[in-house]
């Protein structure tokens, strides 16, 4: 991009970005276990309720379990948003972080597959939410010699953008922003047999509705079509968080059975669904999941 194409300053970006960039330099001179509880703690009493994240993720509860107890309600989200403030800073937590993946083993019968693939030099679309941590996953694949690609949205913070997408880089294997460039980028490296992280559970404006959770949200296809494409396996993944709040369990399920982008993207919201009902607190409750999802329905 020339530097001409380049977004105007913002002087609030900037001193946002200045303040998160401080507040994790600060985490990051802590042992690691402190760090992570640290930043947990901080989102869950500070940053969250400042930044409107808890309001939204009890808004959120409500409209799906309205028959849930508030208390519950409420834990749950405080549960959500020390696990957004773990993963944080996990995931600036590079050296720390991936050697603690690397000790994962993969489990599920998706495992045995993404090794039959990559063996079989086929592609693999690995799909998942923002439920535990993610990365754990693909760090714990990566160290098991999977070349596991990334697919990231730019964030509208340019300057918290930059080093946000170093960190995805750091933990290996190729990262690509959504757009043309990045999309020519990730399917060369599917068409060689590599492999791609792609999360589908964020509101995707002019998306088809699918139910998720009971209620109606714009849900990308492009996983499904991209596997059908590609003729690539399809294999939901999950990183659940242990109750010691540092380490994960990687679980991989069966491959999606090729049918229609539809059939199979509600195949893996199901898969999702199963894990967020298991542990609620671990999904990502503060997104703005079913902004769009009704006023696509009453049209």
């Amino acid at each position: 991009m020339s530097k001409d194409a380049d977004p105007p300053f913002r002087p609030d970006h900037f001193l946002v970005n200045l303040a998160a960039r401080g507040l994790i330099g600060l985490a990051l001179a802590l042992p690691y276990p402190w760090r992570v509880a640290l930043m947990g703690w901080l989102m869950r009493r500070v940053i969250g309720p400042f930044a409107g994240y808890r309001q939204r993720a009890l808004e959120n509860l409500a409209l799906v379990w309205p028959d849930l107890p508030e208390p519950q309600r409420r834990a749950i989200a405080a549960a959500s948003l020390d696990n957004a403030g773990r993963t944080l800073i996990e995931n600036y937590s590079t050296r720390a972080f991936t050697a603690r993946a690397a000790g994962i083993e993969p489990e599920g019968p998706g495992y045995p597959a993404l090794v039959a693939a990559r063996e079989a030099k086929r592609p693999v679309i690995l799909v998942s939410g923002h439920f535990g941590n993610y990365e754990a996953a693909r760090a714990a694949l990566v160290a098991r010699g999977f070349d596991i690609g990334g697919l990231y949205r730019n964030l509208s913070n340019r300057y918290f953008n930059a080093h946000y997408v170093r960190t995805m880089e750091a933990f290996g294997g190729p990262v690509f922003p959504q757009g043309r460039a990045g999309t020519a980028g990730f399917v060369r490296h599917l068409k060689e047999g590599g492999q791609l992280v792609l999360l589908f559970d964020q509101d995707v404006p002019g998306a088809p509705v699918l139910d998720f959770l009971g209620q109606p949200a714009r849900t990308a296809l492009s996983a499904a079509e991209l596997a059908l494409r590609l003729k690539a396996d399809l294999i939901p993944f999950f990183a659940t968080r242990q109750a010691d709040g540092l380490g994960f369990r990687v679980i991989l399920d069966a491959p999606i059975p090729h049918s229609t982008p539809e059939t199979m993207t509600r195949a893996v919201t199901q898969a999702l669904e199963t894990r967020v009902k298991d542990n609620p607190g671990q999904w990502f409750w503060i997104h703005r999941r079913w902004k769009g999802g009704g006023q696509e329905v009453g049209q």
